[in-house]
């Protein structure tokens, strides 16, 4: 009999760990809580925190971006100018350094030959060019002093001086011999200057004025220049073919001829 009761109370305890033995097991559970509560759970129980920390990591990421955006673009602004900015130091050498050419090519006062009058269609000369109304008589010993002195600020570089000296001559004696040459140089020397429109009058101005000055071809071609500068390619071909007609075997004409080549 009390074989019997030992026996089912042994029945008894050992019930309970076969029912404890069905009972599932979640896999990687290691008897501690889920990461959802506990601790770490009563931390972030409204869920805010992480949505709050995302949003400021998102909008300084986004600020990171367009501050390096702002950089690049700044940057590439940067070099456009220094690009211009060289491309305008390289025009103005080159300018230099043509006028440098012509002025050791150059005499100090050319005289200017006396030449008949060009006669037109019509039979009659060309009206020539009125003295201005504060002209001086014509005196070759002072003309050649004023025409010398601002030749040699041409020289010395003195482009602005230059400038006023030529056109105080040109108002002065514009029916001097040096005249012509004056109204060349003084083309010359705007163009050193960058003055483009001031160049392109004054280079127009010796073919309109001293017709058959021997520094016409010479103008033409330097206005052909001008105007090819200021984006005109139609006008500049115009000037340079009629260079090459109307003079050939000058320097002018060859210059005239290889940049007709070049030009589509």
């Amino acid at each position: 009999m009390r074989k019997h009761s030992r026996l089912l109370t042994l029945l008894a305890l050992a019930a309970p760990l076969s029912t404890w033995a069905q009972v599932p097991v979640m896999e990687g559970s290691s008897g501690y809580p889920p990461s959802g509560y506990g601790a770490t759970g009563a931390a972030y129980a409204g869920g805010a925190a992480p949505a709050a920390t995302t949003s400021a990591q998102g909008e300084l990421f986004l600020q990171l971006q367009q501050l390096q955006e702002e950089v690049a673009r700044l940057r590439g602004t940067l070099e456009e100018q220094q690009y211009e900015i060289q491309q305008l130091k390289q025009q103005s050498l080159e300018r230099y350094q043509d006028l440098d050419s012509r002025l050791s090519a150059a005499p100090q006062a050319p005289a200017q030959a006396p030449v008949a009058p060009a006669v037109g269609a019509s039979g009659a000369a060309p009206a020539a060019q009125a003295p201005a109304a504060n002209a001086a008589p014509g005196d070759p010993a002072k003309e050649k002093l004023f025409y010398d002195a601002a030749f040699d600020l041409i020289k010395a570089k003195d482009f602005a001086k230059a400038d006023q000296a030529f056109t105080a001559f040109l108002r002065k004696y514009p029916s001097s011999q040096y005249a012509g040459n004056a109204q060349y140089w003084l083309g010359e020397v705007k163009l050193a200057q960058g003055d483009l429109q001031g160049a392109g009058r004054a280079f127009a101005q010796v073919s309109q004025s001293y017709p058959q000055h021997q520094k016409v071809a010479d103008s033409l071609y330097k206005l052909a220049d001008v105007e090819q500068r200021l984006g005109n390619a139609g006008k500049a071909k115009g000037i340079l073919q009629q260079v090459v007609a109307q003079y050939p075997g000058t320097s002018a004409a060859q210059l005239a001829q290889r940049d007709l080549a070049r030009l589509p």
